[in-house]
């Protein structure tokens, strides 16, 4: 089912939590560009998402027509180099703390998931696109590079060379070839994204909160790092696991009545 955000106070993202999920909800009509004030409220949140106890899986989610279609362009073309190198910063910041929630994230793309827009459903662990999304990274018809993490999370997921087609061409890609690309995860009807992300997100909150953690940095960390410190941050986890209640109830469970049956605090 859709999500109906309220704007409360003229702000630009909302963190709403039910049942473990928390839905970060761009609310900035009518594409939800990527000013200024979204992006410093964007890791405001997405850093309580991360300390919150109760939140354990994230979506992120632009509303039914836009994922978000990229930056403020109308904000940045004020902005000199000397303004732009005490913002860019701060810019890539924001993202990095969505893509540093230790937690499930999904994004959830709806319509255009352009400049920042992609970036942001990069920085999530798993995507959920609509029929109707298109993703890109147009940078380079403004004579310029992605600048919140698209010349390194693209590459890292779909490979340099399809990385470097996007970003040279600065073209758009359809769901069908984003899913070919390996840019998304799953393509559904637009209608129905945000029930299937949450639904992802929903599966993941029932899970062992310390483990999928755990899963997540060693994943993240050895794709930014030498196999062997890789191996060594998984090693270090697999077996600071065993001091968990999550695993004795993992194992309990699974000798006393068959694998995927534990229940989880």
């Amino acid at each position: 089912m859709p999500l109906v955000a309220v704007n409360l106070l003229g702000m630009t993202v909302h963190l709403e939590v039910e049942d473990g999920v928390g839905t970060l909800r761009l609310d900035r009509p009518p594409m939800n560009a990527l000013d200024i004030a979204t992006q410093d409220r964007l890791k405001e949140l997405a850093e309580e998402a991360a300390r919150r106890a109760d939140v354990r899986a994230v979506v992120i989610y632009g509303g039914e027509k836009a994922f978000a279609a990229g930056a403020d362009i109308k904000e940045m073309q004020v902005m000199d180099h000397t303004a732009m190198v005490l913002r860019a910063r701060a810019l890539q910041d924001s993202f990095t703390a969505v893509a540093r929630i230790p937690k499930p994230v999904v994004a959830a793309v709806t319509g255009y998931a352009l400049g920042g827009g992609c970036e942001l459903a990069l920085c999530a662990d798993y995507r959920i696109a609509g029929e109707n999304a298109k993703l890109g990274q147009p940078e380079i018809l403004l004579g310029l590079i992605p600048g919140a993490g698209g010349t390194q999370r693209l590459a890292r997921l779909i490979g340099p060379s399809r990385a470097k087609d996007l970003i040279f061409t600065g073209r758009q890609v359809k769901a069908d070839e984003a899913l070919a690309l390996g840019l998304v995860d799953r393509v559904v009807p637009a209608a129905e994204v945000y029930a299937e992300a949450r639904a992802w997100a929903a599966r993941l909150a029932r899970g062992p909160a310390l483990a999928l953690r755990a899963a997540k940095e060693a994943v993240d960390t050895g794709l930014e790092t030498d196999i062997e410190t890789g191996l060594a941050v998984e090693r270090n986890w697999f077996a600071g696991l065993f001091a968990t209640e999550d695993r004795e109830r993992g194992m309990r469970s699974f000798v006393e009545e068959g694998p995927g049956k534990a229940t989880f605090l």
